[in-house]
């Protein structure tokens, strides 16, 4: 095995001592130039791979400062620790309104087509906890899901395994990607919109299994030392969860992390929401599962479909994008804060979330009874 440091994602280049431009619905609305070196875009870890070489050897660092300097940057990029101060909140809005304002506007843009929804699970459909086991959806949100999927093909990607997903949702008529899209499969044969393929699989990582469970059982080790952090193995790739661990504890879980990881090349590691997300290096995302599930439902080169994502995360910006570059349906961010996002429309909590959801279930019930009375 090749021992290689692959722990930071090349994503940005040169963000090290450059000014920041964060482009918004594809536009420039400020740029922000930092006296001190600045940090890659919100929620991910990224340093380019040029000036990470130029430091040669990281764990020599005298004293390791400017190594424990990078890492509060990289932790301040946390969407959980940006301030809305940095945004000017009015002109985010106004190139990412609210989905439920504009909900007139979103169903004259579906008119005639056929809508398929995608729904990320924590943080859209069920609040962020701090205890990852105990992210329960209410009664409430999960009648609303049951009665969108009867209305529209719908399906659940996470970067849960797909299997603690369905658990937590338990609707068999859905299609679950799990693992960040790297493990999905389809409703049982039968089901309303299954088109093509009857209980689909898709699990493109498979041969990255037993390295996945080998860093599993090293970081359950190395992180125990670590009051309040938390190793969940989702299949496919791991999350370090760290909402419960210390500030001063922090670095230290981090460097851990790292230790093991540069053993591994072929795994990447990239930070979300309060997590250390670590993933094959393999091109399949969220936005690779969404594009694999239209297939599976015969919307390949369709025109007619209108597809909808609605997510929080980091690793939902991946569909956001897709839809972006399609020009079919758009992509809607959870967030109370601005974000860098592609994503069209915004809902700021899983509240507003089941709000619009309900909207549509009954749009589409008012659709139907119209066109039965033809």
């Amino acid at each position: 095995m090749t021992k290689q440091n692959v722990v930071v994602s090349e994503a940005d280049a040169e963000i090290m001592n450059m000014a920041i431009s964060v482009a918004v619905a594809n536009s420039s609305l400020f740029t922000a130039v930092a006296e001190k070196p600045p940090v890659g875009p919100p929620g991910y870890i990224s340093i380019s791979r040029k000036r990470f070489m130029n430091l040669k050897n990281l764990d020599s660092f005298n004293g390791a400062e400017r190594m424990n300097s990078w890492v509060d940057s990289m932790r301040a990029s946390s969407p959980t620790h940006i301030k809305s101060s940095s945004f000017l909140k009015e002109d985010w809005i106004l190139h990412h309104p609210s989905a439920l304002d504009m909900f007139e506007q979103i169903i004259d843009a579906s008119k005639g087509k056929q809508i398929v929804m995608f729904l990320d699970y924590d943080g859209t459909l069920s609040p962020i906890v701090e205890d990852p086991d105990r992210a329960f959806m209410s009664d409430a949100m999960r009648k609303t899901v049951k009665k969108v999927a009867r209305c529209f093909p719908t399906a659940i990607v996470s970067g849960r395994c797909r299997e603690k997903v369905y658990k937590f949702v338990r609707l068999a008529e859905l299609y679950y990607a799990g693992s960040h899209g790297m493990d999905i499969k389809g409703p049982p044969k039968g089901s309303k919109y299954m088109k093509v393929c009857q209980g689909v699989l898709c699990q493109p990582a498979s041969e990255f299994l037993p390295m996945i469970d080998e860093v599993y059982r090293l970081l359950v080790d190395k992180t125990k030392s670590t009051p309040g952090a938390k190793v969940e193995n989702n299949k496919f790739c791991l999350s370090v969860h760290f909402r419960c661990v210390d500030e001063k504890k922090w670095n230290e879980l981090f460097m851990q992390v790292r230790s093991i990881l540069k053993e591994y090349s072929m795994l990447k590691l990239t930070q979300g929401r309060k997590v250390l997300e670590i993933r094959p290096t393999i091109k399949w995302d969220k936005g690779k599962a969404l594009e694999f599930i239209l297939e599976s439902l015969g919307y390949a080169n369709c025109t007619d479909v209108f597809p909808v994502y609605i997510g929080d995360d980091r690793t939902d910006e991946d569909a956001f994008k897709v839809l972006r570059e399609r020009g079919q349906g758009f992509g809607i961010l959870v967030s109370k804060v601005p974000k860098e996002t592609n994503a069209t429309y915004s809902l700021q909590e899983p509240a507003e979330v089941m709000d619009f959801l309900q909207r549509l279930v009954e749009w589409k019930r008012q659709s139907v009874r119209a066109h039965a009375n033809l």
